[in-house]
């Protein structure tokens, strides 16, 4: 494993396919102009639609399987189509309702209890039948749905942009979420980065695509089924030209309809100075040039890490874009996957586009120190609360430590609101630390305070490479009691708005800036940088190295709880000190250099 910025290295160019996107609005708008569009019952009305009859899918000899991205997409038309899905604790499970806005009037419905069991979307939505070529049945399966997944507008009258959240979130804790398909946009059907691959041997085959009856009759969608030919290839990226820095599309992947978009790209901090995934090859990946793109496999489903789980912040890639005609910029570099053969994806939202990796640029410090006496206002302030840890593991230390024994996680601290937190740092000219300030504002948005909060450090290691803010969590390893600490460590932090933890809390930002490292923490010579955690958010950060992880290696087995505390000095103003602890229990087991670790499920989260 790998600190938040020491991701993997393999990363290929892409072409940015367009083409489809007229598909969709042509066809979107024949859906639109229907006579009975704006005749149909109160709420949004429904429909399954293709944005190309044919798609052409790739299966690369070295990593054999097809991703069935066939380009169907739901369209939401005389509203937007709106769920709200949340659970009160992990003690019980989750819940959705449908909102339905008509005029100023709000609806809700419920949807039937135990439809949807997480956040990541409605399970079992679409149905997809394929035939080959001599009338066949080779492949039957469902698919998830997320309508926060990849969009567009499906016509030119349609609102510019989708007030909704760019993904649906897959963090094990979760506390609410908020999906919806804007009025007169589509979402990918496709599950994209969660979805199998398939076995299909190269030929042609048609693909039948419906949505299931459950949801028809849930959602009033109309039985059509759309039909979809398909052509798949197979693909040797040995044999095509792959190779060091060689961008990664060909002039025929123009037309697949994101089999490739599976590729990561450069990592955070490489990718700093375009605030986006682009390295300074970008360019080529517009020319189209050079050898196609290698679908890489999904992360495991243990990773702790989500859609929103963003660049620099732990070692498996977030979802890359699913939506066909997303301008996918890609870094393209040939050499070691990194430490675990993991990689991490950087491709940023642009118009058209909402991937669900979320990168946007950071927010701007002020550009002085602040004057005046130092105030606390009685205005709304963030509440900062911790997550149980996830993702947890047993390391060896890699080479950095040869012998010993990690205990290895995922830990997230995030913003309940109502008000966002806002550290600056400054930086006086030599100094190795910046002073840091905590803002404060009224409900117009206007800075009223500040207070001194501490110091920001700039961490020189490989794979940190920015300025953390010290003093805003640390984790302990604590006995049976849970009150003995028997391992601690504190970390500084850059922060940033990797995970949407729970958007259904007051003043959630469903589209927080700030959301990965390479624009929020700044570089060597930063004389001044300001980090974020917007209301609603989290950031996770993956404590997997020694020094970070804890060293387990002579402890007796048996049970101990991983605590994850935020701003353990209250240094930071908040509104509540008393939830800003979080514990995870952990069995250990095992012996010296090969020691285990079970976690048993929390409430009703049984995820590691």
């Amino acid at each position: 494993m790998m600190t938040r910025s020491q991701q993997g290295r393999t990363n290929r160019l892409t072409r940015p396919s367009i083409a489809i996107a007229a598909a969709v609005a042509v066809t979107a708008g024949v859906v639109a102009a229907a006579p009975d569009a704006k005749t149909a019952q109160p709420g949004p009305k429904l429909s399954l639609i293709a944005a190309s009859a044919s798609v052409t899918l790739d299966s690369w000899k070295e990593d054999p399987g097809v991703y069935l991205d066939l380009g169907t997409y739901l369209t939401s038309e005389n509203g937007a189509f709106e769920l709200k899905v949340t659970r009160k604790s992990y003690k019980d499970p989750v819940v959705a309702a449908q909102i339905i806005r008509v005029g100023k009037k709000t609806q809700t419905k419920a949807l039937p209890a135990g439809l949807v069991k997480d956040f990541s979307g409605l399970p079992d939505f679409a149905q997809i039948s394929v035939i080959d070529a001599a009338g066949k049945s080779v492949l039957e399966k469902t698919e998830a749905f997320c309508p926060n997944n990849a969009s567009g507008r499906v016509r030119p009258d349609a609102p510019a942009n989708s007030k909704y959240p760019q993904s649906c979130p897959v963090n094990p804790f979760t506390l609410g979420s908020v999906w919806g398909v804007e009025n007169g946009w589509a979402a990918n059907t496709y599950a994209g980065y969660y979805s199998d691959a398939v076995q299909l041997p190269a030929g042609t085959y048609t693909a039948k695509i419906s949505v299931t009856k459950k949801y028809r009759d849930l959602f009033g969608i109309e039985d059509k089924p759309q039909s979809v030919k398909v052509t798949v290839r197979e693909r040797s990226w040995e044999g095509e030209g792959g190779g060091e820095g060689v961008s990664a599309s060909s002039e025929s992947s123009e037309s697949s309809s994101g089999a490739s978009s599976k590729t990561a790209a450069k990592s955070g901090h490489d990718a700093h100075a375009g605030h986006a995934a682009a390295a300074p090859a970008a360019p080529s990946a517009h020319a189209g040039h050079g050898a196609p793109a290698r679908t890489d496999a999904p992360a495991a489903a243990t990773t702790g890490a989500g859609s929103t789980f963003n660049v620099g912040h732990g070692p498996y890639p977030p979802a890359p874009p699913a939506l066909p005609w997303a301008l996918k910029k890609q870094a393209a570099e040939k050499g070691a996957l990194g430490r675990q053969g993991f990689s991490a994806a950087a491709v940023g939202d642009r118009t058209g586009q909402t991937d669900g990796s979320r990168q946007a640029p950071g927010v701007q410090p002020n550009a002085k120190r602040p004057a005046g006496k130092a105030t606390v206002p009685d205005v709304p302030k963030p509440d900062l609360r911790s997550l149980p840890a996830y993702g947890i593991t047993v390391s060896d230390g890699y080479e950095d430590v040869p012998g010993k024994d990690y205990l290895a996680f995922s830990a997230n601290v995030w913003n309940a609101g109502p008000a966002k937190l806002v550290v600056d740092g400054f930086r006086s000219p030599g100094k190795e630390l910046m002073d840091a300030y905590q803002y404060f504002y009224d409900a117009d948005g206007k800075q009223v305070g500040y207070t001194p909060t501490g110091t920001m450090e700039w961490d020189p290691r490989p794979g940190h490479e920015h300025w953390h803010f010290t003093d805003f969590a640390s984790y302990r390893l604590l006995k049976a009691d849970q009150k003995e600490t028997v391992r601690s460590g504190k970390e500084a932090f850059c922060l940033a708005n990797t995970d949407a933890v729970d958007y259904t809390v007051k003043n959630a930002n469903w589209h927080p800036g700030n959301t990965d490292l390479s624009t929020a923490c700044g570089q060597e010579n930063s004389i001044s940088v300001r980090e974020v955690l917007d209301v609603g958010s989290g950031d996770t950060y993956t404590q997997d190295l020694p020094g970070q992880s804890f060293d387990i290696t002579d402890l007796p087995n048996g049970t101990y709880y991983i605590q994850v505390l935020a701003n353990p000095e209250n240094r930071l103003k908040e509104t509540n000190h008393d939830n800003n602890s979080a514990l995870r229990k952990v069995v250990l087991g095992g012996k010296k250099g090969a020691r285990t670790v079970k976690v048993p499920a929390h409430h009703l989260i049984d995820a590691n």
